[in-house]
């Protein structure tokens, strides 16, 4: 059985998740299976993660999708990753690895820097960042695309919320942590993630509606239902007219080749 299952939702990711899969391959940690939940993508993206030995099964949105791997998976500890993480060390998954053993945590996340240089994505992530780690202990926040977590909590909070439809990822920690569950921002290393999202949806947009979602947890609770915003998951369609469905699951393979 693997140490660590790595979770990836995707949706027509061929541009990013070969990058992803290629710095999952070049850990000096070994000891995991990839799990690639995808949302009935039309481009090349499962033939990609078979191509890496990844396995693949069927996805849908974010939460869904992590939940539909994390199914699949038979590793102690999962990973979820987004598609367009990249991670910036060899020894990322070792030393986040012993920095979790060694604080004795149930879950965790990063710290998280742009795959960008302009000074606007650096101060809204180190933003991010500072909010993160000051309501790390009272408010636990933990972005979707980089979130570990042992099995036994996993299932001990029945996964992602479904009904909720936006910020499933802070939901599903601050769920953790009133169960009892330790959660810690790891110091090891930050992970490396894509501005896709602000340069689709415009750098204020994108703000201001994680500061509304944010208030809107703290007062009524989290958002279900109707999402409030339009939300494209993923990459570009190959098929523009293609619509989300479930496909049959890829090859089976439990690590990424050498």
């Amino acid at each position: 059985m693997p140490k660590f299952s790595i979770i990836i939702p995707t949706k027509n990711e061929q541009e990013h998740l070969p990058v992803l899969l290629e710095s999952i391959r070049s850990q000096s940690f070994r000891d995991y299976e990839v799990i690639v939940a995808d949302a009935g993508s039309d481009d090349r993206t499962r033939e990609i993660a078979v191509a890496f030995g990844a396995r693949v099964t069927g996805g849908g949105l974010p939460g869904p999708g992590r939940n539909r791997g994390a199914e699949a998976a038979q590793g102690d500890i999962l990973i979820f990753f987004d598609a367009d993480v990249k991670l910036p060390s060899a020894d990322f998954l070792e030393d986040c690895w012993h920095e979790i053993e060694y604080k004795k945590l149930d879950l965790a996340t990063c710290r998280v820097m742009p795959l960008s240089v302009r000074h606007i994505d650096r101060a809204l992530h180190e933003a991010y960042n500072a909010y993160a780690l000051a309501t790390e202990k009272i408010r636990p926040h933990a972005p979707g695309f980089c979130i570990f977590i042992r099995r036994h909590a996993h299932l001990g909070i029945k996964g992602f919320d479904e009904e909720v439809v936006m910020a499933e990822d802070h939901d599903y920690v601050q769920r953790a942590a009133e169960k009892g569950y330790r959660f810690g921002i790891l110091r090891s290393h930050p992970i490396g993630v894509s501005v896709r999202r602000l340069e689709k949806d415009g750098r204020l947009s994108i703000a201001l509606k994680y500061i509304f979602v944010e208030m809107r947890m703290m007062t009524t609770g989290s958002l279900k239902g109707d999402m409030p915003f339009k939300y494209e998951m993923g990459g570009k369609s190959a098929n523009p007219k293609s619509k989300m469905q479930n496909l049959p699951a890829g090859k089976a393979g439990s690590k990424l080749p050498n």
